[in-house]
């Protein structure tokens, strides 16, 4: 059984809203109901991608925090699977009635990995240090309506904003925000130090990262796990070996592999959608896609349902923003590019390209499935008399070359998902004018309209907003949007409580082994 295949039309996006709200997030495929937990055990996790180091503070790389985030870093503030916020090293919150102040009061008894007692002066630290440039932090414009961090006492600290902020919550549930020591930032990199239920032990490099519980964890029943391994297994058809010998007990699973694990009765199956917005980025700064009717030409040419068929096997819902389904904020662009060869070949010649032309996009490695949609999107602009050479690069260099460079004609890619919509596109927003996705477009409408949906509290009147931005970009054909990938587990049939978020991350605090 699959969670949601393919949808087309706006009924079909409200049905799925409605689902996500009566199930959640995540499907138990199998239909077999959550045990009572059990402490103890060791959990074996196969991740497809390796951090290029362990300081979700200084990289942006997703798979820190697939692997970190919860786990062993936390923030003032977490999420559940269904999107809502709760309590982390904050225990209670509130908001001044102007919007312009936040106060966190502390729990009094968390403590750091090296057993130092966590206080306010590390969230002014924390946030202090994410703001300055020399960091590197790779997303300081979540902070930079902050004023003034205030000290209050040991356990209560208050920011002052420069204007209201709907979306810092949210902000704070994120990895970008988890809380670090003072004395252990230089080696976070490689040693991170946290407040989560586990704590590092160690990372063998190129093959797996230990984490042990931690005895002093604030919540004493948790975690129930005494271990657990994420084990870097990049190569689907092997980490699905490793399952199936037992060799892991959870693992990513690709769609066409699905009955492999359904079949196999010491397995299971979890999926659903994980708010990933799957896009090809095209370079706007370099001809001809510096043309908007050539970027039109693209999206009428490539064939979304095709894509989630052919990599995702139906798992996956097509979408025609940078937004999905997940957030409250998603409107339904399909309708603006909807896939016609002919109207891209009319629009091609029109743009003074008759007979097409050649184009690389580059691809990166290790993650198959952009690879896959990669090699079905090259087919298809074929049809229409563009040429794509494939070039196939490894995860560093995509991230030095690609993202931080905008080294490329076209890219596929997956932007994890961030609850507030303002995060989620900020990357067109017009403080980030170089920012790879958007290099060379410029909108002084859409900029006005970010600007705008940042501060706005009013609920009805920011979907509008963002409603609009929605728009702007499938409009002006930014780049190609093309689904929100759901995540598909197998696992040992006695893994229990197994749940998938709304951003990117694989939270084991609940997970336990069966009886």
């Amino acid at each position: 059984m699959k969670s949601v295949k393919t949808m087309s039309k706006g009924w079909l996006v409200a049905i799925l809203l409605m689902a996500l709200m009566l199930v959640g997030p995540g499907t138990f495929l199998n239909g077999a109901q959550p045990q009572e937990p059990v402490h103890g055990g060791t959990l074996v996790v196969a991740e497809m991608a390796e951090p290029p180091g362990l300081d979700p503070t200084a990289d942006a790389a997703a798979c820190i925090d697939r692997v970190l985030q919860h786990n062993l870093f936390e923030g003032l503030v977490k999420i559940d699977n269904k999107g809502n916020i709760l309590p982390g090293v904050a225990e209670i919150w509130e908001i001044s009635e102007d919007g312009l102040e936040y106060t966190f009061y502390l729990r009094d008894n968390v403590k750091f990995h090296n057993e130092r007692e966590l206080v306010a002066d590390d969230i002014k630290f924390t946030f202090e240090r994410d703001v300055d440039p020399a960091t590197g932090h790779p997303h300081p414009e979540y902070y930079a309506n902050i004023a003034e961090i205030v000290v209050v006492d040991k356990y209560t600290i208050k920011f002052k904003m420069k204007v209201v902020t709907p979306g810092f919550l949210y902000y704070l549930t994120e990895g970008d925000s988890i809380i670090v020591p003072t004395e252990e930032v230089d080696r976070l990199k490689s040693h991170p130090i946290g407040t989560g239920p586990f704590k590092f032990v160690e990372w063998a490099r190129g093959d797996h990262i230990t984490l042990a519980r931690f005895e002093d964890y604030y919540k004493k029943e948790l975690p129930y796990l005494d271990e657990v391994i994420f084990k870097f297994i990049p190569d689907p058809s092997s980490a699905l070996a490793a399952l199936q010998a037992g060799n892991v007990d959870v693992s990513y699973v690709t769609g066409e592999n699905v009955p492999v694990v359904e079949a196999d009765p010491n397995l299971k199956i979890i999926s659903g959608p994980q708010n990933l917005v799957q896009i090809m980025a095209i370079n706007n700064s370099r001809e001809p896609f510096d043309d908007v009717r050539v970027r039109r030409a693209i999206c009428h040419a490539v064939n979304r349902e095709e894509i989630i068929e052919g990599v995702m096997f139906g798992y996956g819902t097509p979408i025609g923003s940078h937004l999905t389904p997940v957030s409250p904020y998603y409107t339904d662009m399909l309708w603006v590019c909807e896939y016609n060869p002919g109207k891209a070949k009319e629009l091609l010649a029109e743009a003074g390209y008759p007979n097409g032309f050649e184009a690389t996009i580059r691809l990166p490695q290790p993650y198959d499935p952009h690879i896959r949609t990669g090699e079905i999107i090259a087919d298809q602009l074929k049809e229409v008399g563009i040429d794509l050479e494939l070039e196939i690069i490894e995860w560093g260099r995509w991230l030095s070359e690609v993202y931080s460079n905008a080294d490329y004609d076209l890219t596929i890619i997956g932007h994890v998902g961030r609850l507030d919509p303002a995060a989620m596109l900020s990357g067109y927003g017009p403080a980030r004018p170089d920012y790879y996705y958007r290099r060379g477009y410029s909108n002084p409408d859409l900029d006005e309209l970010m600007i705008r949906g940042e501060t706005e509290v009013n609920f009805e009147r920011r979907k509008i907003v963002y409603t609009i931005v929605q728009w702007i970009l499938a409009k002006d054909a930014v780049n190609y949007y093309i689904q929100d990938m759901h995540l598909i587990y197998g696992m040992a049939k006695d893994v229990e409580n197994w749940r998938i978020f709304p951003i990117y991350m694989d939270d084991v605090t609940e997970v336990h082994r069966g009886k």
